[in-house]
Formats: C-alpha cells, sequence, structure tokens
C-alpha cells in the first residue's frame, strides 16, 4: 500500500454523483495521486469506497473518516476483506470517533467515552471472523492520548483541520515508525476576499466542533480567533494563493514529519469536483 507522496481529500468524491465521481476518480488515479481520501457522516460509506475502488487502479482508497458510532466493526471488517480481496492491498480504513453535536443531535447522551469507545471499536475489528490488519487502518488523532492509541493499534494518525505545528507534534507523539497523513485544505486563487468568501463559512461549521476547536486552543489559538474566524486563524488552516503556496504548505507538513498529505481543494461551489484545480495541483506536483 503506497501512502506517500500526496493524496486527495475529498467530499464531492463520498457525496456526489457516483458516475461522476469514478470517472474523476480515474483522472486522479492517472493524475498520480497516491490515496484518495473520503468522509462519512452518514449514508454507505462502504458503497462509495467500492465505487473508487472500481474506478482505479493504484491510488489507495482512504475514509477520512469512517465513524465508529454509524458501524458494526464485524460487518466493517467483513467488507474490507470482501474489497481487499477483490481490489489488493488498496483500501485504508481510518477511523474517528466524530463529534458530540453530531452524535448527539440523534441521540442525546450517546456520545460519550470516545478513547474507550474507540478501543472497543478496534478489539471488534481484531475479533472479527476476518480481522482488520492494524497496518490497513488508520485514526483520526488529535490530542496525547488518541495519537498513542493510533501508534499501539493501528498504521498511524490522520489528523483533520490541523497546521503544520500540529504535524510535528503529532509526529513527536507518534514515534519515527507510524503512518502520519495530516488533511491540508487549500484554496487557489490570490485574493485574500476571495478565498475569505469561499472558506469562512466552510471553516465556522468546523470551529462549531468541540474536538477541532480544543485542539486548536492547545495549539495557541484563543477564543477570539475561533469566535471571528482571524486572519491569523484562517491562514494556518487553509493554505490560499497559487500552486507554488499550496506545495510550500505541503513542504511544511513534510519537514515537520507528515509521510503523505492529503490536500482538499476548495472552490466556489463545495459541492462540486474542483477537477480543474486537482489538474493544476497534479501539474505543480510533477
Amino acid at each position: 500500500m503506497n501512502l506517500n507522496g500526496v493524496g486527495i481529500w475529498s467530499s464531492p468524491l463520498r457525496y456526489g454523483d457516483p458516475g461522476e465521481a469514478a470517472e474523476a476518480a480515474a483522472e486522479l488515479d492517472e493524475l498520480g495521486f497516491t490515496a484518495l481520501w473520503i468522509p462519512d457522516v452518514g449514508g454507505p460509506v462502504l458503497d462509495s469506497v467500492a465505487n473508487l475502488l472500481g474506478a482505479t487502479k493504484k491510488s489507495v482508497i482512504a475514509t477520512g473518516i469512517l465513524n465508529m458510532w454509524m458501524h458494526e466493526p464485524g460487518d466493517v471488517a467483513a467488507a474490507h476483506a470482501r474489497l481487499t480481496g477483490e481490489h489488493g492491498d488498496r483500501f485504508l480504513l481510518g477511523l474517528g470517533i466524530s463529534h458530540a453535536p453530531l452524535i448527539d443531535a440523534q441521540e442525546a447522551g450517546r456520545y460519550r467515552k470516545p478513547l474507550a469507545t474507540t478501543k472497543a471499536f478496534l478489539d471488534g475489528l481484531d475479533d472479527a471472523a476476518q480481522p482488520v490488519p492494524a497496518d490497513s487502518r488508520v485514526l483520526a488523532a488529535l490530542g496525547p492520548k488518541m495519537l498513542d492509541l493510533a501508534a499501539e493499534r493501528s498504521r498511524g494518525a490522520h489528523p483533520y483541520l490541523v497546521t503544520p505545528s500540529h504535524t510535528a507534534i503529532a509526529r513527536e507523539a507518534l514515534g519515527t515508525g507510524p503512518l502520519l497523513a495530516p488533511e491540508q485544505t487549500a484554496i487557489l486563487t490570490t485574493d485574500r476576499e476571495e478565498a475569505r468568501s469561499i472558506g469562512t463559512k466552510w471553516l465556522r461549521g468546523y470551529l462549531a466542533m468541540p474536538n477541532y476547536a480544543n485542539n486548536l486552543r492547545r495549539l495557541g489559538f484563543t477564543d477570539e480567533d475561533l469566535e471571528t474566524v482571524s486572519d491569523k486563524l484562517f491562514d494556518a488552516i487553509i493554505v490560499w494563493g497559487d500552486e507554488s503556496a499550496v506545495l510550500g504548505r505541503i513542504t511544511e507538513h513534510r519537514d515537520a514529519g507528515a509521510d503523505h498529505v492529503c490536500v482538499q481543494v476548495l472552490a466556489d461551489d463545495l459541492r462540486a469536483l474542483p477537477r480543474e484545480q486537482w489538474r493544476r495541483l497534479a501539474d505543480a506536483l510533477r
């Protein structure tokens, strides 16, 4: 499973038209992106994994992340075994504990003991009839305890909504062996006003989630930064500019200890596949 280089993190690959997603995935595969990451906030995510695996030949297809509250470990393990058998070792199972506001909105008080719940889910994957190997899964880890668990019981960590400074912290926590694959959001425009127009509302949605907000506070951002989406915070989380600016931020993550960086490109229509921007990024990476 090749997890070097640069990948693409994309919600439209998961929630857009399956035919268009498959066509775009095939192009991304040919463009040389080593992994395609998709989220899970409900719905048949494993069907989307199968769709993308079927459309590609080389790229790893990764969940970023599969929501542990929405699936049973035995079912996930069986699907992982089936898809790996059909497509080879190209399915990376990214697992995450999600956020209390999302889970409790469906059932008040359900979200509790995130670390213990994660351990129990991993136990279920290990005890399944066809276990998911530890090196075929990663954890969405931000804080020290989850990073420790990622190092102990998975291939490594997939931190989301982070900065290169967090990548350095995560690398120190994980040690030299485990995979570190942070997500990096990017907007290909040199106009700050346009970047703000595209990214501010998107970012506010994530800042309302306690796990992300608390992690950013640990990195030194203030409540005022979070409430106003300050330029300091915006620029730290979202790299905007031309292709060289995006490549520079990727290099910062690598210098801080990342093995693989997955870039999430935002465009005017967040629901559309930003294929032109992906092509520009691929050309710049060559």
